[in-house]
C-alpha cells in the first residue's frame, strides 16, 4: 500500500489510517541492524565449531551462543588462536556484507519503482461497520453481542416486546429514528437508527417505500412526543394504537375536514392575551394567515390586510373574553363580512371599545381602526376584501367547528404529564385548501415551543418534559415555511428533532414553491438518506455527498513480435484516475424495491445514507412488515376516538 508523501498530506480521515511517512526508512534501518546481528551470530558459532563443541557436548548441532560471544573471545584468546579468530570473523563479515548489499539493493529498487498514490484525487470510500458505529447509527459490536445473548432470556421471562430484539438482530433503542438499513459481509441485516438531537432529511420518490421503511418503524419505536403529517390517515391506523397503549402517549387526531372523531384546535387560544407577548403572538398568527405560500408580504394589499387582521383579532379576543365566549377565526371573518352591518360601524367600535382593565382602548386596535377610517373608500374596501379572502377557508362549517375551540394546546406537546402524539390528517381531496391551516399549526408549534431556554452552570437545562419529533412527510407540499428553515439551526437545543421527507432536492430548491437555490435546510440536517431517485439533480447531489475516490489504473505495454516465444519488452504503468464514489448514473440505477402485480413491495431495494463527517453508507431499505416485532405493533388497533387534553374554555363575563 502506498503512503502519502510527507510534503503532500491528504485528508484527516486518511492521515489517521496510514502509517508514518518514514516507515520505509525505518524498515531499511532494521534490516541493516539484522545483518550485523547475523554476522556476529555466524562468527560466534563458527569459532565454537572450530573447537568441536558438538563432540564435547554429545550433540550433532552444538548449543547456540550469544552473538556478542565472539567479542569476548577475541579479547581473551586472540594471542593464542589468531588464525581461528580471523577465519571466524571473516565468515561473519561476509554474512554482514551480503545482508547490507541486499538492503541496499532493496532500497534502490524501492526508490526506482513507481508507486501509485491511492488518495491522490480523493479518499472517499463506503463505510464499514466501525464507521457506522462511530457515526452513532449502529450499536458497538460488544453491545450487540450482549443484546443477542440476553434476548432469548428476556423472551422467556415475558418482558415487554418493546425491549426485545427484532427479527433482524438489532435491539431496541429509546427515542431513536430509523434512517435505513445495512447488510454486513455475512449477509446479516442491521437497522440504522439515529438518536441524537440532529435533524434528518430524506429523499424518496412517491411509492418508493419510505412509509413502510422509515416512517412507520420510527413511529413504532419513538416513545416521546411527535407531530406527524399524515396523508390519508394511514399512519394513524398503523401506529396510533401502539403509541397509546404501549408507548403511553396521548394520541390526538386533528382532521379539520371531518365532522367527528378528531380533536379541535383554535389558533387564537394560543395567544397569550393580557401579557407583553400578545401583540407579537397576534402578528405572527396574522403573518401566517396572510402569507399562505411563504413568499413574504410583497404587495401593498397583503401588508395592509396584515395590519387590519392584527387589530381585528385583538379586538375580537378582548370582546369575546368580556362576553364570556371564545374568539375564533370564523368569528373574525363574520365580523368583517356581516351583511347587516356597515364596515364603518366596525371601525368605530374598535376605536371606542374599552379593551383594557383600566377602561382604555387598546392602542394596536385603535390604530388599525384609525388606518381604515382614514383610507379612501375604494382603498379601504380593497384592503377589507383582501383580508376576508384569507379567511374564506373558515366559512366551511366543518372546518369552522374544528377550529372553534381547543381540545389541546401546543404547549401540551412537550409539557403535558404524558407524551403527546398529534396526527395532522388531510385527505388528498382537501390537501390544497387545508394547507393554510396546517401551515399555521406548524408555524405556531415551532414559535411557541422554542421560545425559552434556561441555563445552569454554563450549560442549557431542559425546559421540557418530553422531546418532540416533527415527522413531516412531503413537507415541500406545504409551501415555503421560513420559520422551519430558520429554526433548524437552533430548535435541537429546545428538544425538537425534525425528520423531513421530500421527493427530490428540486422541491427544496424550487424558486416558486420551495426555498430557492440558497436554501439552508440541507446544511442543517446532520443525516441525509435517499432511496433510488428519479431526477438527475438528486442523483448529482448524492454523488457529491458521497465524495471523490482515486482509482489506480494499470496499463501494460508490450513490444516485440507476437509469434516469438518471448516478448522483447514489457512495461507496466500505474496511473491514478479520479471518479465519484457513486456516479449520478449509478445512483439513478440503484436497485429499487421489487413489487408484485398489485404494486405491493416484496423485496427491499438499496439506499444511501450520508452522515456528516463520516463515509457514506451503501445500505438496504428496511421493511417493517418483514419484522415480526413491528408487525405485532402495527396490528394494535387505533382508538375509535381521539384523546382530549383540555375541556372547552369558558371565560368569566367581564363587565366594564
Amino acid at each position: 500500500m502506498s503512503r502519502p508523501h510527507k510534503h503532500h498530506p491528504v485528508g484527516p480521515q486518511v492521515q489517521s489510517q496510514t502509517a508514518p511517512p518514514n516507515a520505509a526508512s525505518r524498515q531499511h534501518v532494521l534490516a541493516g541492524l539484522t545483518s550485523f546481528w547475523a554476522g556476529l551470530q555466524t562468527a560466534s558459532q563458527a569459532f565454537a565449531h572450530t573447537f568441536d563443541y558438538q563432540a564435547a557436548l554429545g550433540a550433532h548441532w552444538g548449543p547456540l551462543y550469544a552473538p556478542w560471544s565472539i567479542v569476548l573471545w577475541v579479547s581473551q584468546w586472540h594471542a593464542q588462536y589468531p588464525q581461528e579468530i580471523m577465519r571466524s570473523t571473516s565468515l561473519g563479515a561476509v554474512v554482514t556484507v551480503i545482508g547490507l548489499m541486499g538492503v541496499s539493493m532493496a532500497k534502490v529498487v524501492a526508490s526506482n519503482t513507481a508507486r501509485a498514490s491511492i488518495h491522490l484525487h480523493g479518499s472517499a470510500r463506503w463505510a464499514q461497520r466501525t464507521d457506522i458505529e462511530a457515526a452513532g447509527l449502529l450499536p458497538r459490536e460488544a453491545a450487540s453481542w450482549a443484546a443477542r445473548w440476553w434476548s432469548p432470556f428476556r423472551a422467556l421471562l415475558g418482558c415487554d416486546v418493546s425491549a426485545q430484539t427484532g427479527s433482524m438482530g438489532i435491539s431496541e433503542a429509546v427515542d431513536s429514528v430509523y434512517v435505513g438499513g445495512w447488510q454486513d459481509r455475512r449477509g446479516r441485516f442491521h437497522y440504522l437508527r439515529h438518536s441524537g438531537p440532529e435533524h434528518v432529511l430524506t429523499y424518496a420518490p412517491t411509492r418508493s417505500g419510505k412509509g413502510v421503511g422509515l416512517v412507520i418503524p420510527t413511529l413504532l419505536s419513538w416513545s416521546a412526543s411527535a407531530v406527524i403529517t399524515d396523508l390519508k390517515g394511514e399512519l394513524w391506523a398503523l401506529t396510533a394504537g401502539w403509541r397509546q397503549r404501549h408507548a403511553h402517549n396521548r394520541v390526538l387526531r386533528f382532521e379539520p375536514a371531518q365532522p367527528a372523531g378528531g380533536v379541535r384546535w383554535n389558533p387564537l387560544d394560543e395567544i397569550r392575551l393580557g401579557s407583553a407577548h400578545e401583540v407579537g403572538d397576534v402578528q405572527n398568527l396574522a403573518n401566517s394567515i396572510v402569507d399562505p405560500d411563504g413568499k413574504g408580504l410583497d404587495s401593498h394589499w397583503q401588508k395592509t390586510a396584515f395590519a387590519l387582521l392584527v387589530g381585528v383579532m385583538l379586538h375580537a379576543l378582548y370582546r369575546a373574553r368580556q362576553e364570556g365566549r371564545t374568539a375564533n377565526l370564523s368569528m373574525i371573518d363574520a365580523m368583517m363580512s356581516d351583511p347587516q352591518r356597515d364596515s364603518q360601524e366596525l371601525w368605530l367600535e374598535m376605536s371606542t371599545w374599552r379593551h383594557l382593565p383600566s377602561g382604555a382602548n387598546h392602542p394596536a386596535v385603535g390604530a388599525a381602526a384609525r388606518d381604515m377610517m382614514d383610507r379612501p373608500e375604494e382603498e379601504a374596501g380593497s384592503v377589507l376584501s383582501t383580508a376576508k379572502s384569507y379567511l374564506s377557508l373558515y366559512r366551511d362549517p366543518v372546518v369552522a367547528a374544528n377550529v372553534a375551540s381547543s381540545d389541546f394546546a401546543i404547549r401540551d406537546l412537550m409539557h403535558h404529564d404524558d407524551p403527546v402524539s398529534l396526527y395532522i390528517v388531510t385527505q388528498p381531496s382537501d390537501k390544497a385548501r387545508l394547507r393554510p391551516l396546517v401551515r399555521v399549526l406548524l408555524n405556531m408549534t415551532v414559535r411557541l415551543l422554542a421560545d425559552k431556554m434556561e441555563f445552569k452552570d454554563g450549560r442549557p437545562v431542559a425546559y421540557y418534559k418530553h422531546r418532540l419529533l416533527l415527522m413531516l412527510d412531503e413537507f415541500p407540499s406545504l409551501g415555503k415555511l421560513p420559520i422551519l428553515q430558520e429554526s433548524l439551526a437552533f430548535v435541537a437545543g429546545y428538544g425538537i428533532k425534525c425528520y423531513l421527507i421530500c421527493q427530490d432536492i428540486s422541491q427544496l430548491k424550487s424558486r416558486e414553491q420551495g426555498y430557492g437555490a440558497d436554501e439552508s435546510i440541507t446544511s442543517n440536517c446532520h443525516v441525509q438518506n435517499a432511496y433510488p431517485p428519479n431526477r438527475l439533480e438528486t442523483a448529482e447531489h448524492l454523488s457529491r455527498l458521497s465524495g471523490q475516490a482515486t482509482v489506480v489504473k494499470e496499463q501494460i505495454t508490450t513490444s516485440g513480435k507476437r509469434t516469438s516465444s518471448m516478448l522483447s519488452q514489457v512495461s507496466r504503468t500505474l496511473q491514478e484516475v479520479q471518479r465519484p464514489l457513486l456516479t449520478p448514473d449509478e445512483c439513478l440505477r440503484m436497485p429499487g424495491p421489487r413489487k408484485n402485480a398489485r404494486g405491493e413491495i416484496e423485496h427491499a431495494g438499496d439506499m444511501v445514507v450520508c452522515v456528516a463527517g463520516y463515509p457514506a453508507i451503501y445500505g438496504k431499505q428496511p421493511l417493517y412488515f418483514q419484522d415480526p416485532v413491528f408487525r405485532r405493533r402495527s396490528a394494535v388497533a387505533p382508538p375509535a376516538h381521539s384523546d382530549r387534553l383540555r375541556q372547552e374554555r369558558n371565560w368569566p363575563v367581564v363587565r366594564l
